[in-house]
């Protein structure tokens, strides 16, 4: 095992989150992590996102390939080089406090900003607007508007579509994020630089009788539910155009 600077190891030990703190204590005592530890011991469907979270808290991660179980290629993932860490209170998700959570919550009430259903607050994660990868934490002052509160699932499609990202992986253009929908879904110009255009739907509780007749003509127009709503929503237009 590495010799881990006394600095270094406080670092690590500054870092709370579970997520992220399953991933370092697992590297201090293992000294990597696979995507299939990931998986089977700790139950995380999405494995560069529990490591993602280490990087965004300052520290260094490597990305290398291992043989799993049965001798296909997997990724693996250890400390990089420890003159890489950033020693500051401020770095990555250390400055996402409660007190910011609690202030998006009361502008925007508890609800997911990109599928903008209500939950508990205990069911809402707090991300970047632009991913830290990108910006990182700059000149910050962390107030609440860089930020946006996301449920699980919506986390983990925004993390993938902009890990995906030409910008996120070679250009780092503030810009481009600041006009993707990852960002601000109310106002965007494209998704992860493609010109595309969504729109996310949730039917709840007493709407569900609606959603199960759209499945039901669905259906019978042999069409899946998506493009069903979809030609519903294009003939509206073209109707009152």
């Amino acid at each position: 095992m590495p010799d881990y600077p006394k600095e270094f190891l406080d670092l690590l030990k500054s870092i709370t989150a579970k997520r992220a703190k399953t991933v370092i204590d697992h590297i201090l005592k293992h000294g990597f992590i696979t995507t299939e530890d990931l998986k089977m011991k700790y139950g995380y469907d999405h494995p560069p996102r529990a490591v993602r979270d280490v990087r965004e808290q300052g520290i260094p991660i490597e990305t290398y390939k291992v043989d799993d179980r049965n001798g296909k290629k997997i990724a693996a993932y250890k400390f990089g080089s420890f003159k890489e860490a950033r020693f500051s209170k401020l770095s990555g998700r250390t400055a996402l406090s409660k007190k910011i959570k609690e202030e998006l919550i009361a502008e925007y009430g508890c609800k997911c900003f990109i599928y903008l259903e209500t939950t508990e607050e205990k069911n809402l994660q707090i991300d970047h607007r632009i991913p830290f990868e990108v910006f990182g934490d700059g000149n910050r002052k962390f107030e609440s508007e860089e930020f946006m509160l996301l449920s699980a699932s919506a986390n983990r499609a925004k993390s993938w579509s902009c890990e995906n990202c030409e910008n996120w992986k070679n250009e780092k253009n503030e810009k481009v994020c600041l006009s993707c929908y990852w960002a601000y879904p109310e106002d965007y110009e494209h998704i992860a630089m493609k010109q595309v255009r969504r729109v996310d739907l949730i039917w709840e509780e007493d709407e569900i009788v609606k959603y199960e007749l759209l499945k039901s003509n669905a259906k019978q127009s042999h069409k899946s539910i998506p493009e069903f709503v979809k030609d519903l929503i294009q003939k509206h237009v073209e109707n009152n155009s």
